[in-house]
């Protein structure tokens, strides 16, 4: 592993020159807009950059983005990569310790996620401070390579505290509506059944979906403060359960996108 994120380093340092990135982003479903907001100085497909896994999802662009963002250098993966899609752990999580390697210090991760709760509705943004980690395989499982991190790394505050106050406080600046949740990272690529959603939600999450629990677990290991935001695009605690199209979570994603990025925007500038 560390050989390959050598080599992939060295690869995306020679393409980039003396651009240092300060904070890693990683763009979930339907939120890749954030980079209208950047300056952007380079791009990388994925394709291009060895050893690099590619997003498979025909929705997600699979390209990194070097710029700056409210002031800020930025690397932003402008689409992620998932369990589902057939990819390992490690595989997975291999872009986060990349971003480590080229000088990030700080995560912001962004998901769509379906609603447990029903406080939590349908188009809210929902700022994660715990999670549930309902996947079948852990990203750190095999040998442990001390240049990473400890063996047993403390999960204890998996979310930066200061980041979520401070993501808090944008949001009600600019009367956003915005919940602090708990997330349940499943396999997926199928939603959930109405048992599996009261389950879900008997067991303390407030959102659920298919990404992030793996590169939030990674950032911890190797030193990374992390800041987690989620655009709600169902909700999974209705009786009368409804199906749900992917149509229809990209259209909510798309519609929430907007408040999602000025927070994202602004939290950056104040790290």
């Amino acid at each position: 592993m560390y050989d390959f994120i050598e080599e992939t380093t060295s690869f995306i340092k020679h393409r980039i020159g003396d651009f240092i990135p300060e904070y890693g982003i990683i763009l979930g479903t339907g939120l890749g807009k954030l980079v209208d907001e950047v300056d952007v100085s380079y791009q990388l497909m994925y394709a291009d950059i060895p050893n690099f896994p590619i997003s498979t999802v025909e929705f997600h662009t699979g390209q990194l983005i070097f710029g700056m963002l409210n002031g800020r250098r930025i690397v932003a993966m402008q689409g992620r990569l998932h369990y589902y899609e057939g990819y390992s752990m490690q595989q997975i999580t291999f872009p986060v310790r990349v971003m480590k390697a080229l000088g990030i210090s700080k995560l912001f991760v962004s998901n769509a996620s379906g609603s447990l709760n029903p406080n939590i509705r349908k188009g809210d943004l929902a700022i994660i401070d715990d999670h549930i980690d309902l996947l079948p395989d852990n990203p750190l499982r095999g040998a442990n390579d001390s240049r990473f991190g400890p063996r047993f790394p403390d999960m204890s505050q998996p979310y930066d505290i200061d980041m979520i106050r401070k993501g808090i406080e944008i949001a009600q600046q600019h009367a956003i509506t915005v919940h602090r949740a708990v997330y349940i990272s499943t396999p997926g690529p199928n939603l959930e059944t109405r048992a599996e959603y009261r389950y879900m939600r008997l067991i303390g999450g407030d959102i659920v979906g298919m990404s992030t629990v793996p590169e939030v677990i990674v950032a911890n290991h190797i030193g990374l403060r992390v800041f987690a935001i989620s655009v709600v695009t169902d909700e999974g605690f209705h009786e009368d359960l409804q199906p749900v199209s992917i149509a229809g979570i990209m259209k909510v994603a798309s519609s929430a996108e907007p408040k999602m990025t000025l927070i994202l925007k602004e939290l950056v500038a104040l790290q």
